[in-house]
């Protein structure tokens, strides 16, 4: 008896040859626990170092061309505290989300052994990734740049040179909102700065000429207009992946894959490391470390909707994609 194609695909799809074990090296020994994560990647090394270099343009404008020629020390000592305060807390949320693992899949443990050890039952596949050649958990999924398959990926950074992902999402937030907060304060100081310029002798509210305290105003002007839409939007967008339990990727893809989310207020308080306190505002204080993966982590149903794209076919699958992969290499799964 001839089999159909989604009959063939459920008979090998248990099979630990499926997944081309044999091609995999086995993942090397876990480094020790705080090992610093940091991706080679030029243009995401490039975009950090220019956001670096921005703060510190808009740190020397605000403190040189506008606080410290102030002649109203109380205003220039408050301004100077907060602005610093809020500077420090943007770079080192900035470092946090650049050099912390953001969920990375051990790489390469799609061995054959380690898939005979998860005994599979009927019903039950499990995905794996040749690019990585890494045995892919629900809602991972696999970046190009990092070249690893990441846990509740939900996009790249250049700007951070790093995966948002399930470890280090609550700092690519707060290095959104605390960007934000001093592009809307810088933006406030030098309105009241021109304002008082005006008023006065241009030589006596700068230690620069005219000329160039009006071009580093608008350069810090134009900067932090452009730095404060961009930041809030993507905060924006981050607390609403949050709330919803819902990174970018799935969001793009929701119509192929419906799945049962969570509750909003969990979500939250396990990204922000626990119930409402400052510590949701410290990028010093980590979020809630999930528990590490088990067997029953690796193995998912074949009713699963959460990877339509990098599946062969199930049972629930329609006559029609059957057709549709009829041509496919069913040994092959990809990760796009």
């Amino acid at each position: 008896m001839m089999l159909s194609p989604a009959h063939h695909f459920r008979d090998i799809e248990r099979k630990p040859e499926y997944l081309q074990p044999e091609k995999c090296v086995p993942p090397p020994y876990p480094g020790p626990v705080g090992t610093m994560w940091f991706i080679r990647d030029g243009c995401g090394i490039a975009c950090a170092i220019v956001t670096w270099f921005l703060v510190l343009y808009a740190e020397f404008v605000v403190l040189f061309v506008m606080l410290i020629p102030s002649r109203d020390y109380v205003y220039s000592i408050i301004n100077g505290i907060l602005f610093n305060l809020l500077a420090f807390l943007a770079l080192a949320s900035h470092c946090r989300a650049m050099l912390t693992d953001p969920g990375a899949v051990p790489k390469g443990n799609a061995t054959k052994e380690f898939i005979e050890s998860l005994q599979l039952k009927p019903g039950q596949v499990v995905y794996k990734c040749p690019k990585c050649c890494s045995i892919k958990p629900d809602r991972a999924h696999h970046c190009s740049v990092c070249k690893r398959c990441i846990r509740k990926m939900d996009h790249h950074c250049p700007w951070v040179n790093n995966c948002v992902g399930e470890n280090n999402q609550k700092y690519f937030v707060l290095f959104t909102m605390y960007i934000a907060l001093i592009s809307l304060h810088a933006l406030i100081m030098v309105g009241f700065h021109f304002l008082h310029c005006f008023e006065e002798d241009w030589t006596k509210c700068s230690s620069f000429s005219p000329p160039t305290t009006v071009i580093l105003l608008i350069l810090l002007c134009f900067e932090g207009l452009l730095f404060l839409i961009f930041t809030s939007v993507m905060f924006g967008t981050q607390v609403h992946s949050i709330c919803t339990d819902e990174t970018g990727i799935e969001r793009l893809k929701r119509n192929h894959q419906p799945r049962e989310r969570r509750g909003s207020w969990k979500t939250v308080t396990e990204t922000f490391g626990g119930d409402f306190s400052l510590n949701w505002f410290n990028p010093f204080s980590g979020p809630c470390h999930p528990e590490p993966l088990n067997d029953r982590d690796w193995v998912r149903q074949v009713t699963s909707m959460s990877d339509p794209d990098n599946t062969d076919m199930t049972e629930e699958q329609s006559e029609e994609q059957s057709e549709e992969r009829r041509d496919e290499d069913s040994v092959e799964v990809t990760d796009e």
